[in-house]
């Protein structure tokens, strides 16, 4: 394989030459420019990545760490932080731990051991890296997506979860609904402890009860929303409409009403939560609280990029506000 001594060889110029010309960074003339070019054509020499983030203490690499799963949500997520980056000129490396606590800890040694300029870390809290393993690394800066459990130390980008429980389980109050159910998500998470205590806010504020077998808890995956419709569907009295704590598990309540024969929203009415794309190709389209996922990776792609530049900046905590997207899952009494 060329090197750049070889190319400086040929072209009979000084190694620091061939690099101002390859990095653009200095006035070469013409004629010793296009000596070295057609140089590095004979030798067919591609400048070394690993040379060049020696040199400029950079490797124009983020690193991204998800401890989710199979969740569409995560997976539009990621879409939105891959595209900023190749916009911005970035390589992204990213780890998925699936809740394996062992494998969240290695995945964040190797990212960091691979000197990526920063990290996108989504974590819950059960999964969290240890703060051990990130103060190890002080000088590579951190972005928290969704939650953050280190106070004070990274920038944080979430959803305010209180306000779109609120707002979902509001709309379906304002709709003439008063039996409403709540399919929550894992209460060791922030997001889906807020969410609930959104949906119990709205239904206390307006008057109406709320038994204790009509919050049933899922994990945000599609099977704990179907189980959770069928424990649903067996009570005594059942709801009349449930807001689910994300869109995967209103994937499962709508398989689950289908098998009971049941229609939506004659028979229940059903509102989500993350706008994921497969919700508005549901049937019917899926009434749900939107969060934008592809704003969201850019947010947090930039927000990283700018501590990068200004690393001295108090660490800043950004919360994006959820939307109400109307479609067909609810039905006006």
């Amino acid at each position: 394989m060329a090197t750049m001594k070889d190319v400086a060889r040929l072209a009979g110029v000084s190694t620091s030459t061939v690099s101002h010309v390859i990095n653009n960074n200095r006035f070469v003339s013409d004629t010793v420019r296009e000596r070295i070019l057609a140089a590095v054509d004979a030798l067919n020499y591609a400048p070394s990545a690993l040379a060049r983030s020696l040199k400029i203490n950079q490797t124009q690499t983020i690193g991204m760490l998800l401890t989710a799963s199979s969740n569409p949500f995560y997976a539009e997520v990621v879409r939105g932080v891959e595209r900023s980056c190749y916009e911005r000129g970035y390589s992204l490396i990213l780890c998925n731990t699936e809740g394996d606590h062992n494998r969240l800890d290695r995945s964040l040694e190797t990212l960091m051991q691979k000197r990526v300029d920063g990290l996108l870390l989504m974590c819950t809290e059960n999964h969290r890296p240890s703060s051990e393993t990130i103060s190890r690394y002080p000088s590579i800066p951190l972005v928290m997506m969704d939650w953050s459990p280190f106070e004070g130390v990274s920038d944080v980008i979430k959803d305010n979860s209180l306000l779109g429980g609120d707002i979902a389980t509001r709309h379906l109050i304002d709709s003439g609904y008063r039996n409403i159910a709540c399919i929550a998500g894992p209460q060791d998470k922030t997001t889906a402890y807020n969410r609930l205590l959104g949906y119990r806010q709205a239904m206390q504020r307006a008057g109406l009860h709320v038994p204790d077998d009509y919050v049933v808890l899922g994990d945000f995956e599609f099977e704990t929303g179907y189980q959770a419709m069928r424990k649903l569907l067996s009570l005594a009295k059942r709801p009349e409409a449930v807001f689910c704590s994300n869109d995967a598990m209103a994937v499962g309540v709508y398989h689950a009403l289908y098998q009971a024969g049941l229609s939506i929203p004659r028979d229940m009415a059903v509102v989500g939560y993350d706008d994921i794309e497969l919700a508005r190709y549901m049937s019917p389209p899926l009434t749900t609280i939107h969060q934008p996922k592809d704003e969201l990776g850019e947010l947090a792609v930039d927000t990283l990029l700018y501590r990068l530049e200004h690393p001295e900046t108090e660490p800043t905590v950004l919360v994006l506000t959820p939307e109400l997207v109307l479609r067909e899952s609810v039905a006006h009494r």
